[in-house]
Order: C-alpha cells, then sequence, then structure tokens
C-alpha cells in the first residue's frame, strides 16, 4: 500500500479532515503545516509518555487534536493521512485508511507537494549505510562552491519546515530512509544515488525486494544523474528499473579505476570521468584520498558519491576538494577516540547492522573488536568469514551476542574471544578493559557492534558516548567508578 486513493490537491486542504499518524521530528511539523493550510488535524499517536504529552501541549492551543495512545482507529471523516516514517505499511490505521479509499502521504511526499515554483532542486540520497555522512558531504562540497544549501530529511532536519521557511537556497542535499521513499510516490529528484543495499528493517518491509524497490524510488523522475555503487550491482539494477526524464545518465562510483561516466580512484586521487568533456579519454581530478576524512575505503566511497551528485550540479573540482576537506564527520562514525598503550581505540557506535560492521573492519589491519547488542534478526558468518583473517580478538556484549559467538566459532576459532554475560550499561566500561588486555601495540579496538544498542542503551549515540568514557578512564589510568 502507498498513495490509496485519488489525492486531494494540496492547494485545496482548507476544511479537509487530515489525520497525522506519530508526532516526533516530522509529525508535529507537518501537524503544524496542514493546520496553516487551514486543514482540520488530528494526530495520532500510539505511545502516551512525558514527550508526548509536552508534543500535544504545543499543538492543541492551534486547534489541533492530538490522540495519544490510540495509534490504530481512523478518526471519523479522514479525508488523507499524513504518515512518519515509522509506521509499518501494515499497521492498522493505514489497513482501515485503504478500506475506507483514503490516500496515504509520508511527510516528505507532503513536503515536495508544497514546494514553491522557484523552489530548490533536491539532490537526493538513500542507502543501507552512509547516508547521512553523504549529505553531509555534499552539503560541505556545495556550500565550498558558494551555493545555499542545507543537509536535510531523515539526517534530523524536517523538510517541511525547509520547505515552509523563508531562507533561500540554491540546492538542497535530502537524505532519504526507505521508510520516507515508500510514502513519497511524487517526489522526482534532480539526481539521486543509491549508495548500497543490504538486508535492514526486513521488518518494516516484510521482504528483500521490497525494501530494494523502496530504496529505488529514489531515481524515479530523476532529471540529471542517478548514481550507484559499482561494488554492488543491486543499486544499478535500480537505476535500469527506473522512469527518468530524457537525457538522465547513469553515473557510477567505484574504489578502483573508473570508466566513462564514472567517478573512481586512481594513484590516491579521487577522479571524474563522467562530468568532463570528453569521458572516453579524459579525468578531472578532484580531490586526494588524503583529503576524505577518515579515508577509510568505505568513507571514500561517500565521498565519490557525494562529489557525483555535486558534479551533477555543475560544481566545480576545486569545491569537491575543499568541501572534503572542511567536513568533519558526526560522532560514533569511525571515529577515533585515543590511542592508549600504542593501541588506537576506534568508535564506530554507529555501525548497527552486518553491511555498516564488515566496512568498518575492512579499514585496519589487526584488530580487537568489541560487537554485540540486539540483532535484529540479522546473521554473522558472512561478516565473521570476511574479517576473521583481521582479528586479534573479540569481546562479545549484549543480548544476542551468542549469534556472533556461534559464527566465530564456526569461521574463527583460534581467535580469543571474550564473553561479557551482562547487559547493564557498565559492561561497555568491562569491554574496554578486556580489549585493552587482549591488544598489542599497533592494534586497533574497534567498536562497531553490528547490531542495535537498545537492549542496553538509549540509542547509539549513548553507546558510543560509553566507550568514548571508557576509553578516556583507560588513558588516564582511573578505573570506571573512580571520579
Amino acid at each position: 500500500m502507498t498513495s490509496g486513493a485519488a489525492s486531494p490537491d494540496v492547494s485545496d486542504l482548507a476544511g479537509r479532515q487530515v489525520t497525522v499518524a506519530g508526532l516526533g521530528v516530522s509529525g508535529v511539523p507537518a501537524a503544524r503545516a496542514l493546520r496553516g493550510l487551514g486543514a482540520s488535524v488530528t494526530v495520532v499517536n500510539g505511545s502516551d509518555g512525558a514527550p508526548q504529552r509536552a508534543q500535544a501541549a504545543e499543538l492543541e492551543p492551534l486547534g489541533i487534536t492530538v490522540r495519544l495512545g490510540d495509534g490504530a482507529t481512523l478518526p471519523e471523516g479522514t479525508e488523507l493521512v499524513v504518515t512518519t516514517p515509522g509506521w509499518k505499511p501494515t499497521s492498522p490505521l493505514f489497513l482501515a485508511a485503504a478500506e475506507a479509499g483514503v490516500p496515504v502521504w509520508g511527510d516528505v511526499e507532503l513536503a515536495w507537494r508544497l514546494r514553491g515554483p522557484d523552489a530548490p532542486p533536491w539532490l537526493a540520497v538513500t542507502g543501507t549505510n552512509g547516508k547521512t555522512t553523504t549529505v553531509r558531504m555534499l552539503a560541505a562540497i556545495l556550500e565550498a562552491a558558494g551555493l545555499r544549501t542545507a543537509a536535510v530529511g531523515n539526517i534530523g532536519v524536517s523538510l517541511l519546515d525547509i520547505v515552509l521557511g523563508d531562507e533561500p537556497y540554491d540546492v538542497l542535499a535530502v537524505e532519504l530512509s526507505s521508510y520516507q521513499l515508500h510514502w513519497a510516490p511524487s517526489l522526482r529528484a534532480h539526481s539521486g544515488a543509491v549508495l548500497n543495499l543490504a538486508p535492514d528493517h526486513l521488518d518494516w518491509h516484510g521482504s528483500m525486494a521490497a525494501y530494494a524497490a523502496d530504496k529505488g524510488r529514489i531515481y524515479e523522475g530523476n532529471q540529471v544523474a542517478c548514481v550507484y555503487n559499482v561494488a554492488d550491482p543491486a543499486t544499478e539494477d535500480l537505476v535500469r528499473a527506473a522512469d527518468v526524464e530524457e537525457g538522465c545518465r547513469a553515473i557510477g562510483f567505484t574504489l578502483g579505476t573508473p570508466g566513462p561516466s564514472q567517478l573512481g580512484v586512481v594513484e590516491n586521487i579521487l577522479v571524474d570521468r563522467a562530468f568532463v568533456a570528453n569521458r572516453q579519454q579524459q579525468a578531472q581530478e578532484l580531490a586526494e584520498v588524503s583529503d576524505v576524512n577518515p579515508p577509510a575505503p568505505h568513507n571514500i566511497a561517500n565521498a565519490l558519491a557525494a562529489a557525483a551528485l555535486a558534479r551533477s550540479f555543475g560544481v566545480p573540482p576545486a569545491a569537491v576538494r575543499d568541501g572534503l576537506r572542511a567536513f568533519r564527520p558526526d560522532p560514533h562514525r569511525v571515529e577515533h577516540v585515543a590511542d592508549v598503550g600504542g593501541v588506537a581505540y576506534v568508535d564506530d557506535s554507529k555501525a548497527t547492522n552486518t553491511h555498516a560492521a564488515e566496512a568498518s573492519l575492512g579499514a585496519y589491519e589487526h584488530i580487537v573488536w568489541i560487537a554485540g547488542g540486539l540483532a535484529k534478526g540479522a546473521t554473522f558468518d558472512e561478516l565473521v568469514l570476511t574479517a576473521a583473517k583481521r582479528l586479534r580478538g573479540v569481546v562479545l556484549i549484549g543480548a544476542d551476542r551468542a549469534l556472533i559467538r556461534e559464527a566465530l566459532a564456526r569461521h574463527a576459532a583460534d581467535v580469543p574471544v571474550v564473553d561479557l554475560d551482562r547487559t547493564d550499561t557498565g559492561a561497555m566500561a568491562a569491554a574496554v578493559r578486556e580489549a585493552a588486555r587482549l591488544a598489542r601495540p599497533g592494534d586497533t579496538v574497534l567498536m562497531a557492534p553490528a547490531c542495535a544498542s537498545m537492549d542496553m542503551f538509549t540509542n547509539y549515540n549513548e553507546r558510543g558516548d560509553a566507550f568514548a568514557a571508557a576509553v578516556q578512564d583507560l588513558a588516564s589510568g582511573r578505573g570506571p567508578d573512580e571520579q
């Protein structure tokens, strides 16, 4: 199910009964925007906690009805549902909407329809991993070119706030999740990129095919470029299946030597053979590998994807270099915390699935790996097989650590494993101490859990902060309970 029946004109919502599914970063701006258009708005939200009550208190004085603790019932008279990203397509609310012939839009769909005639084009990014980093790199490159831009969307900045705001932009760098793309059938980006595809969120989408299809929506109607990952043929398959505007090109990125219509790497130089006058014989130097921070392989791939989108918009080569030099990664993404006793400690708490962890593990030669958490249905055999030769030791934490332990027993039986039979937050300090015991000078202690964090922590940020604090305690010679 996507959009249901014929959708109302966004310019004619005054007096219409609109239901917003969910509060949070997306739902509150959606409710405000719809109310501002004159719609009669009801927000439904399954949870009824203190944060939700605070948000309801903000909306109700605007004439918006908020129903907390009831996310399953379609309010009577609803003519349109606008949903926040996390709600599954099989949610009872949407099944009721489909039965009643009520269309469903996502917040991104609403933002797209609300754009004015002079709205800036969107350069859009999706993929299983690397989206936020790539979008922020892209924004840095666009800024280096002197363009007014913002990194928005799934990165945490509401597209509705941007679309309805007064700030003028030349172009937007837009991160889109598979959830958002599922509910955005009208979206037509200037150019789009799918960075990679690996099993994730299958409980939401129902199958890998459905997940990939929703990711592929980012290419629909592209005007200039569909950017794909040469190393991930499934992304190119999505380009081939897309219905794009006449003249839109398929542009690949690769860590190897690029062919025509590709960006890649030659002798530690990022080069462009796509947006040059003679791509059969010429390549344009863009930046050095050392300009990418950090210069891990998966991050170089992110930089190439960002460069491809920027070049599709006419950004000059020097701006790619300057933007990449200016870019600083967000915390908990392959973040070097400290060197202690000749051992590097790296926080990649954002590696919440096996695909992300594989990229992180591939960046270092000798690793003591801290892993574990909530597996989300993942299996670990392929990950362990790929990383086995690099592992000096493994420290396991979290509720589903046994799954990783069993994969290690099958494919890396000679690697020492410490299994911490505890899931309290103090386990991270113990994990760092055990990792330090296993590590030798020149090694990297890498916290790339390959799992979600919610068994022990509020989110991956809190998990990364706990790792960094434990490393700092180790560096200072303090125990975890000393102040």
